[in-house]
């Protein structure tokens, strides 16, 4: 038996139950590919799922993700920490957001670890002090601001962000910006459905990992073929697989502190990025 179709069989058995995905002409590859990297034989240990973030905890360390809210009822009803990471990841494929968020936790908790990344060249990046003695985490949008601002001096890089993320406006001190938002609260954002309208055009496109969850991401890298793609936030899955479907870069992040991201998400509290969260930065090798 091939070992798609026993994890496959022992999903079933465990309640997950997902669509199949055996044509590989499919966006599910995209999920597919990410799920069979992962080693079997590693078990859950704990998770939570959190109102805003969660957490999934295996032996072989833990990951993170924006808890997403929405799409189809929960049909998993089993604790999930009596089985295996692979299986608990392929949650990631379920039209349940809960449900995918702990599959992307569960990617994390294999893929977003030093261990694995080290020797890929990741930077990490240390946060800045500030005057109030607390600490903010360097966001995407600075760490590339000299690059767009060098290869488009004139200001006239078109750049799309995926995602309200804070601070976003400062990009438009140095370049055309877009932000494509699902829930359009602020006067920046603009539908997500405009993806099919701005994408095609853009130069640099910083896109959310949450659309790993909602399952947007396939599509919207497809769109974005021409453009110079940045992956942002801690549910971005920390591989470089992510390199084969046109994404340059994956700004993520690794758990440095266990205790404090469990409270961080059990609480709804406490400072997740710059002291539970390190941010990480993890490039296409160069040719």
């Amino acid at each position: 038996m091939g070992s798609s179709e026993s994890i496959e069989m022992r999903a079933e058995e465990a309640g997950i139950a997902l669509p199949e995905t055996d044509d590989h002409a499919s966006p599910w590859r995209f999920y597919d590919h990410l799920i069979e990297g992962i080693p079997e034989g590693i078990q859950v240990k704990d998770y939570c799922l959190g109102t805003h973030w969660s957490y999934l905890e295996a032996e072989c360390g833990m990951g993170v993700g924006w808890t997403c809210k929405g799409g189809a009822p929960r049909s998993v009803k089993t604790d999930l920490r009596s089985h295996q990471l692979r299986d608990v990841a392929r949650l990631v494929k379920s039209w349940c957001f809960e449900e995918a968020t702990l599959g992307v936790a569960a990617l994390n908790a294999w893929y977003s670890r030093p261990a694995l990344l080290d020797e890929m060249g990741v930077v990490y990046d240390e946060p800045i002090e500030q005057s109030d003695g607390t600490r903010r985490k360097t966001d995407a949008f600075e760490m590339w601001r000299p690059r767009i601002e060098e290869s488009h001096p004139n200001k006239d890089a078109n750049v799309v962000v995926v995602g309200h993320f804070p601070h976003v406006d400062r990009i438009q001190d140095f370049a055309n910006l877009t932000v494509l938002e699902r829930n359009c609260t602020n006067p920046l954002d603009t539908p997500d459905p405009a993806c099919e309208y701005v994408m095609p055009t853009a130069d640099y496109a910083f896109i959310t990992g949450v659309t790993i969850i909602n399952k947007t991401c396939p599509r919207l890298l497809d769109l974005a073929q021409d453009a110079t793609v940045i992956m942002v936030g801690p549910s971005v899955i920390m591989s470089p697989l992510l390199f084969r479907w046109g994404v340059d870069a994956i700004a993520g992040s690794v758990v440095a502190d266990p205790e404090r991201t469990r409270f961080a998400v059990k609480a709804g509290a406490g400072q997740l990025f710059g002291e539970a969260l390190q941010m990480a930065m993890l490039e296409i090798p160069a040719l």
